[in-house]
């Protein structure tokens, strides 16, 4: 059982010479990527060897008939041999990725541009709670201090184990949320239904697509703020234009012309990789099934009750009646539903 462990077993050896050698880390790049597969092969190493050894105590512990300890490592070993195989079943290679989140809002007007803003608060706050950085690359406020549409990133950790970076934890959060309370804008107290969209990228840095210069169109605007008035007298805002795909990105939030091209240019990358991903790798595709891009009601992936303080997933059938909390960033439970999911289909199809 688990043979094939023996050449990860090898491959971390050898990673763990390679990030002790002074060349690799003059390349931050390359630094990044031995760093990521370590971390990722650490861990399949540690749940091996615990496996292992607790497989080999329990032979020496009925050798010499200790009943208790038998019964003890009978009843730890297949939680030991189930990890291990759930970090064994092949992964997105995107899993390893850090994340821009694009959250806009759709049906509802006013209301669904505050709605956009609770859900950008939320994944805020649930970045913070891991250990994450958030950064806001762009945004367009409403005139009641929602978001029409924003752009933020999540940065994880160094060294993160496997499932546990950014893109691998919120990729299933792409698609389109669904709201249902009284708007601060009704008067007459009535629950009103509205929805905003999320769209999860991963990040990705210069070396994981290719961009020629000469296939961009670059155009300079001035920003604007809630209501479309101009908030900046200089043309600082950045709208690219990928031309051979159409694949669009701008950015209006720094006050540097040059800062919001970088931004912009952040963006461009994600959503280019993003779309051939999805057109060359058929398994990622699923994924990215459930990421619906247009904001309509009837392609909702989550409701969130306001008055009965109740959220449902509704691919996962998840409920839970404490969206308070959720709405804070408690968004643990939740997205662990998704992702056991994701592993319970995986691990299926490895059986077909």
């Amino acid at each position: 059982m688990f043979e094939a462990v023996d050449q990860l077993v090898a491959e971390h050896a050898e990673l763990e010479q390679r990030m002790a050698d002074p060349a690799v880390h003059s390349d931050p790049a390359m630094a990044k990527k031995v760093g990521q597969r370590y971390a990722e092969l650490s861990a399949v190493v540690r749940a091996y060897r615990d496996w292992q050894q607790s497989t080999e105590d329990l032979e020496a512990a009925r050798e010499l008939e200790m009943a208790d300890e038998v019964a003890a490592l009978e009843e730890r070993i297949p939680a030991l041999s189930a990890r291990l195989e759930h970090l064994l079943v092949p992964r997105d290679p995107a899993d390893t990725k850090d994340v821009l989140l694009e959250i806009k809002g759709g049906e509802g007007g006013e209301e669904s541009a505050l709605f956009a803003g609770d859900l950008q608060r939320m994944y805020a706050r649930f970045a913070e709670q891991q250990g994450w950085k958030t950064e806001i690359l762009d945004s367009t406020e409403s005139a009641l201090g929602g978001f029409k549409s924003v752009t933020m990133a999540v940065k994880g950790k160094a060294s993160a184990e496997p499932g546990e970076s950014p893109y691998a934890r919120l990729k299933f959060e792409g698609g389109v949320h669904r709201v249902q309370r009284v708007p601060v804008t009704e008067s007459q107290g009535r629950i009103h239904t509205s929805a905003a969209g999320v769209l999860v990228l991963p990040e990705v840095e210069d070396v994981d697509v290719e961009i020629h210069d000469n296939d961009l169109r670059i155009d300079v605007y001035r920003s604007s703020g809630p209501g479309g008035q101009s908030v900046n007298t200089t043309d600082s805002a950045v709208r690219i234009t990928h031309v051979p795909t159409g694949v669009v990105a701008s950015c209006q939030n720094e006050k540097s012309q040059l800062q919001n091209r970088e931004q912009a240019m952040r963006i461009l990358r994600s959503r280019l990789f993003d779309a051939a991903q999805a057109a060359a790798d058929a398994e990622a595709s699923d994924v990215r099934k459930s990421q619906i891009r247009t904001v309509d009601r009837s392609e909702r992936v989550r409701t969130y009750n306001f008055p009965e303080n109740r959220l449902s997933d509704h691919r996962t059938g998840f409920k839970a009646y404490n969206l308070d909390q959720v709405m804070n960033g408690a968004l643990g439970d939740v997205i662990g539903s998704l992702v056991e999911a994701d592993l319970t289909d995986r691990l299926e199809r490895i059986g077909e």
